[in-house]
């Protein structure tokens, strides 16, 4: 009788510790696996950066791009065709770079890679695409041959470039202001500690 009562006993005992041990385990399964969580976390459709002043330029720049290679691509012949390939290339590439930030920024992923100064690279990018897109509108307008095509692909180029254009003026100032905010920061960071140290000196005559 003594054998089952303590054997009863060290049973209850036993299921109270590993019930304990359950509750406050820090190591719960989880139905997310931790990595997952990390990557797709911060993955959302920013919608207030499509409607901003810069999403909407962007966008339109993506479209005046694209309609602008179709144009270039619906030329079935040329003679000289520089100016053409010249305008196909740079239509293309301003597309699919513009469309790739679009992309980055309207989904947040831009905040995965705090380490990369985003402003500077849309500001690279509009500044760059604005030379290319007006070079290129020039040259297709001088050599073209007045057909259809080639005369609104001009018109979509120097569309884009306007757009890309007054982009690069908001990027430039976006950056500048951004530039000066960390200045200030860090000017900020350099008076709290100086002060701090200076009050580490009074508290301690031996210092001094």
């Amino acid at each position: 009788m003594r054998n089952t009562e303590e054997l009863e006993g060290f049973e209850g005992e036993a299921s109270n510790t590993a019930m304990i041990s359950g509750t406050s385990s820090p190591y719960q399964p989880t139905t997310e696996p931790v990595g997952t969580r990390g990557m797709l976390g911060g993955i959302r459709c920013d919608s207030e950066y499509i409607r901003s002043h810069t999403g909407l330029l962007k966008v339109l720049q993506v479209v005046l791009s694209l309609i602008a290679f179709i144009c270039i691509e619906t030329i079935m012949m040329c003679l000289p065709c520089g100016g053409v390939y010249y305008f196909e290339f740079v239509s293309c590439s301003a597309f699919i770079i513009t469309g790739i930030l679009l992309l980055i920024f309207s989904l947040n992923l831009h905040s995965k890679l705090p380490h990369i100064n985003w402003r500077l690279v849309d500001l690279l990018n509009t500044s760059v695409s604005t030379f290319f897109f007006f070079l290129a509108s020039v040259v297709l307008a001088a050599l073209n041959h007045k057909t259809g095509s080639e005369i609104s692909a001009v018109v979509f180029g120097f569309l884009a470039t306007a757009a890309y254009g007054l982009n690069t003026f908001l990027a430039a100032r976006q950056w500048r202001q951004g530039s000066r905010d960390g200045s200030g920061a860090q000017g900020s960071e350099y008076t709290r500690a100086r002060t701090a140290s200076r009050g580490e000196v009074e508290a301690r005559p031996e210092l001094q």
